[in-house]
């Protein structure tokens, strides 16, 4: 593990403890913190502690807490949190399937901190995925209940520095860093006129990096967004591959070459 890594880990360690405490705090009455406190002053004054100010109070009542608690040391913790990010890893883990083309084809263009666009329904898996390995996500969608979704199951695996969360469709929003990869459902097109999907992807274009890819899936009969004619006509000048996966939609690919 490099020291980047171990310097996360440990301030991850330390916002889950403060979180812990924050918590138990919350869900007790006063009484029961006042007692607490009254616990923290007998055991200073047994330590001979003599700058008894209000400082270092609370850091004996929140030593008692965690106590209390039996919240683990770090490296019992950061035990756990590995092996739980080796399992966050895994594309299963997230109803993905290790041979889809959004495995195969992101993960092996965009490396650690590669900046990832997730958009339309559904993104979030793709969007945990994507950060559990290391990008830097964000998450586009019109409704914001399905945002809330996403960042509070980031939230839940500890993954919330990766992920960004936008109440937004494409037609209004405006890439604010270099990205890597661009990964679209058809709904993220859902709309726009043919005039304003053409921006859009144009937009998406500029700011993708060199060798960066665009997985759109692509659309559900029925439905009025883009062929896989007019995503051609679109991605002139790049790699373009059609993947046709058993039971699934096929999925337009897109790979940026040198300029």
């Amino acid at each position: 593990m490099n020291l980047r890594t171990a310097r996360s880990l440990r301030h991850e360690y330390e916002l889950y403890v403060e979180r812990e405490i924050e918590d138990y705090k919350d869900s007790v009455s006063r009484s029961v913190i006042l007692s607490i406190g009254d616990e923290a002053v007998a055991s200073l004054r047994a330590q001979e502690q003599l700058a008894l100010d209000e400082m270092v109070l609370w850091d004996e009542v929140d030593r008692i807490i965690k106590k209390r608690l039996r919240i683990p040391t770090y490296q019992t913790w950061r035990r756990r949190r590995l092996k739980m990010l080796a399992k966050y890893k895994q594309p299963e883990h997230w109803g993905l399937q290790p041979d889809e083309p959004l495995v195969r084809a992101i993960t092996g263009a965009a490396t650690s901190e590669s900046h990832v666009l997730v958009a339309g329904a559904k993104v979030e898996g793709a969007a945990l995925f994507l950060a559990a390995r290391g990008c830097e996500v964000t998450a586009i969608e019109p409704a914001a209940d399905a945002v809330e979704r996403v960042l509070s199951a980031a939230e839940a695996a500890g993954l919330t520095s990766r992920v960004r969360g936008y109440v937004s469709d494409l037609g209004h929003w405006q890439p604010d860093v270099a990205l890597q990869a661009v990964v679209c459902t058809p709904e993220a097109f859902d709309g726009l006129t043919l005039t304003e999907r053409s921006h859009v992807i144009n937009v998406l274009q500029s700011a993708t990096t060199d060798g960066g890819v665009h997985l759109v899936e692509t659309i559900v009969a029925g439905r009025t967004a883009m062929t896989l004619d007019e995503l051609r006509s679109s991605y002139q000048g790049w790699q373009i591959s059609v993947e046709r996966e058993l039971g699934a939609p096929p999925c337009f690919l897109a790979r940026k070459g040198s300029a």
